[in-house]
């Protein structure tokens, strides 16, 4: 029996359930929803709610079907997501090393990730017993690709909206206001 693939599995899903529940339900000393939807906010992600759901069902959905290695290229695309989105609005300007608040981890976990669905899960897995066929290269390609564009899909509209009184549209506005005219 090959050991990395199920290892990487075994290691990985369960911290994403983990950190994904920690946003969801508050566990493992995490925010909760409440707090998750605050931090969206900050980040830009309006409306908070919807983003920090999505966010932290992505995070759980796609760890556990990881730990399963079920729909191996679905879950590391749902996990490539959160991480890209991550790297992009937090730990970018911060630089590389995760010393610094950096993306270092990030983008670690994105090629963990990236390998699996080129892989495959490994034995015992739900792939190998019933989707034998669902890794490869082009599997590899198209989840990296699907996590990076729904990262950036999630901050257009309908999926976020612009910062309440933010900027006028310019439709049935005024430049200015007319100073009143005396008879």
């Amino acid at each position: 029996m090959k050991l990395g693939a199920p290892l990487l599995r075994a290691v990985i899903g369960p911290l994403f359930v983990g950190h994904g529940t920690q946003k969801l339900f508050g566990w493992f000393e995490g925010p909760g929803l409440e707090g998750a939807s605050g931090m969206m906010e900050k980040l830009d992600r309006r409306p908070g709610r919807r983003h920090a759901l999505a966010a932290a069902v992505s995070e759980t959905a796609g760890g556990a079907l990881l730990t399963l290695g079920a729909l191996t290229p679905v879950a590391t695309a749902l996990l490539t997501g959160s991480m890209v989105t991550a790297i992009r609005k937090v730990h970018a300007p911060k630089g590389v090393w995760n010393t610094q608040g950096g993306y270092e981890y990030n983008a670690v976990l994105i090629a963990a990730l990236t390998s699996l669905a080129s892989s495959g899960p490994g034995k015992p897995s739900v792939d190998a017993a019933r989707l034998p066929w669902m890794h490869g290269a082009a599997w590899a390609l198209g989840s990296l690709a699907a996590g990076v564009a729904g990262s950036y899909l999630t901050e257009r509209p309908p999926f976020n909206e612009p910062e309440p009184d933010a900027e006028p549209s310019g439709r049935f506005t005024r430049e200015q206001e007319r100073e009143p005219t005396t008879a």
